[in-house]
């Protein structure tokens, strides 16, 4: 299965970790949607990234293609069969992709995209905002988390997305606080010991660093 996106992403980290996961073998594409190809037009017409290609089948929107996944490849399950723990993890889902990583987006535009690939000047006061915006959205998450465990009692793909949007901002130096959020570095400690994550961050350091090389 071809995966297409830049795989800083949490976007694209959410599916790569998701086909880890299910044992899924991954080409991952990189695609800049800025400079779209043909190639990725097709598979991704209105250049959301990631997108993938299984086997003819063309799809673009992390969610979206986490459902297929998991519908195509139910072992291991990552969406709960209970209904309650199920909506918790779209919901999850969700809040990683339209309220966490939405409020730190002026932080890892300004912190690492312009300065790394733009060539331009940090705009501190707009990442810094952005970074307070993080912070704000935290508390609901740390309460969530007050169990131990799992966002939804599973590791599921709630799990999956809340931790790659952490895993973006810290290429901006941002450093989930240990001392105000407790439960919540904790639980990331889990995510990043499953050898899922492990090897979705193995590749997307090889993409990074032949991306730096070339």
């Amino acid at each position: 299965m071809k995966v297409y996106g830049f795989p800083l992403s949490p976007f694209v980290r959410k599916v790569v970790v998701v086909a880890q996961e299910k044992g899924i073998e991954i080409e991952i594409v990189p695609v800049n949607p800025m400079q779209p190809s043909d190639e990725f037009k097709t598979v991704s017409p209105y250049t959301k990234i990631p997108a993938i290609d299984d086997g003819g089948f063309k799809l673009a929107d992390s969610s979206a293609i986490a459902h297929y996944l998991e519908a195509k490849y139910p072992q291991p399950a990552l969406l709960p069969s209970a209904p309650e723990a199920r909506a918790k993890a779209v919901w999850f889902d969700e809040v990683a992709d339209t309220v966490v990583m939405a409020a730190g987006g002026a932080m890892v535009f300004n912190r690492f995209v312009k300065p790394r690939f733009l060539g331009q000047d940090c705009d501190e006061a707009a990442a810094q905002a952005a970074e307070e915006a993080v912070t704000g959205r935290l508390g609901y998450l740390e309460g969530a988390l007050s169990g131990g465990g799992w966002l939804d009692g599973e590791f599921s793909l709630g799990d999956i997305a809340i931790a790659s949007v952490f895993r973006t901002f810290e290429y901006t130096g941002w450093k989930l606080d240990a001392g105000a959020h407790p439960n919540l570095a904790a639980w990331y400690g889990r995510v990043r010991e499953r050898p899922s994550w492990q090897a979705a961050a193995a590749i997307e350091d090889q993409v990074m660093a032949a991306a730096a090389a070339g």
